[in-house]
């Protein structure tokens, strides 16, 4: 298990395969690392689908407009919402799009993030500059690698639940 250095910047994303824990970036994104542990914290994250997840690419994930069972559940129109919250501005950075890295998902809009995020399941460096990157994988990839491909996948996988180290 990877060492964790600042719990109250590190996520524990449970899947069904295990935890997946996630080192936030808020020197290089402020905004959007607040937003994740805003709505870790509140549970809008908690059972949420995978609803875009292609392989070689990324797993997308966050919908919680769209996303959850015990919601207005629709896979077909999972992807298209976020949170109540306001959108977020664009924190792009030189951080690469590497495996394991945590995109903020958007629509053509680059102002336009709320609560969707992507997982790279590889080193997509197409996405660099475009995308805001706001986290990385340090432990439980293997869990990640597992996610249901699909577009939307016929059985999404879910987040279990996510929350904040320093509060769990």
């Amino acid at each position: 298990m990877a060492e964790i250095k600042d719990p109250e910047n590190t996520i524990l994303l449970e899947l069904k395969g295990g935890t997946v824990t996630i080192e936030l970036l808020p020197d290089v994104a402020p905004k959007h690392v607040a937003r994740m542990k805003e709505l870790a914290r509140s549970g809008a994250y908690d059972n949420v689908a995978f609803h875009r997840v292609i392989d070689g690419f990324m797993a997308q994930t966050g919908d919680v407009a769209n996303g959850n069972m015990e919601k207005n559940f629709n896979l077909r129109s999972a992807g298209t919402g976020g949170s109540d919250l306001p959108d977020l501005p664009a924190e792009f950075s030189k951080l690469p799009h590497d495996r394991g890295t945590i995109g903020a998902a958007r629509s053509s809009n680059p102002n336009s993030a709320n609560s969707q995020f992507f997982i790279n399941f590889s080193d997509n460096n197409f996405l660099n500059g475009q995308y805001t990157v706001y986290g990385r994988v340090i432990d439980g990839m293997e869990h990640v690698d597992a996610i249901t491909r699909g577009e939307p996948p016929a059985q999404p996988d879910r987040m279990i639940s996510m929350k904040v180290a320093a509060d769990a």
